[in-house]
């Protein structure tokens, strides 16, 4: 049986134009929602852009647009969706910090299961971000990666969580814990180390479900 390479090629790059439509008009839809605070079909546009997150990153570079456009993105449409839902949940919840927060002095110690242990001796935010979870019923997780995320929803098993993170660690991570009512914050100055939080909005955010 001989093998239709012609109109495979052809199947192939009418898909190939339909995804790149679609990726296209996801990220106009998403850049309006996300300019005008005003989300228009969320779920299409979460699942196009995560599905074709790749080629949306191309699509911003080849039309010069920042990079980080489709992650901010994804987290704003995230945030709009799950908020209320996030708000009503009075079970478990869980504050997840990234290491790179703690001070170059940090001398906490690393559970292989829970991450770092905060000895809240003041040196960074994260103590004092420790402090208002206690006051709003949140566990706090200070994570090295994104493995330790896994094992924490598996050991602990949260009804819902809060995440600080950057561009792309916070949109993936919320992709994959979308399972429950989710928040993202971003950090203001990431990076590997000695990075910044906007320790308001996070304990703002946290607040919020104890009105």
């Amino acid at each position: 049986m001989q093998i239709p390479y012609e109109f495979l090629g052809k199947i192939f790059v009418l898909m190939l134009f339909l995804a790149l439509l679609g990726t296209g008009l996801a990220l106009l839809i998403g850049a309006y929602s996300f300019k005008k605070h005003r989300i228009i079909f969320p779920d299409f546009v979460l699942f196009t852009l995560y599905l074709f997150y790749s080629p949306a990153k191309w699509i911003c570079r080849v039309f010069r647009i920042r990079g980080t456009l489709v992650d901010d993105i994804l987290i704003d449409v995230r945030n709009a969706v799950m908020y209320d839902d996030f708000l009503n949940i009075k079970g478990r919840r869980m504050l997840l910090l990234p290491q790179c927060l703690r001070h170059p002095s940090c001398k906490a110690r690393c559970d292989p299961v829970y991450g770092y242990e905060c000895k809240r001796c003041g040196l960074c935010d994260i103590a004092k971000l420790c402090d208002a979870a206690d006051r709003c019923n949140f566990k706090v997780f200070v994570v090295p990666g994104g493995s330790f995320v896994k094992k924490i929803f598996k050991e602990y098993r949260p009804e819902a969580c809060l995440g600080v993170a950057c561009y792309n660690e916070l949109s993936e991570n919320m992709q994959a814990v979308s399972f429950v009512p989710v928040q993202g914050v971003l950090l203001l100055k990431d990076g590997c180390f000695n990075t910044e939080a906007n320790v308001e909005e996070i304990i703002q955010k946290m607040e919020m479900c104890n009105v």
